[in-house]
């Protein structure tokens, strides 16, 4: 991997882990506000959770591969 590739792979990781603490914030704000819409934190959730799934990607394409 070169050095632009390992750039840009940082920089969307540190976009998707922002987008993610976005999400709970907005979660814990959904929550917090008493009655809402279900439809809505369903899909905030799933978002989270497919977030949190891409950022293991992309950390696991940053990770070298050691060859035991």
């Amino acid at each position: 991997m070169n050095p632009a590739e390992r750039a840009a792979l940082l920089h969307e990781l540190e976009t998707l882990r922002t987008e993610h603490r976005d999400l709970d914030a907005a979660l814990a704000a959904l929550a917090g506000a008493g009655p809402c819409d279900q439809l809505q934190l369903q899909r905030l959730k799933k978002r989270k959770l497919s977030l949190r799934d891409r950022i293991a990607m992309v950390e696991d394409r940053l990770t070298p591969d050691i060859i035991a």
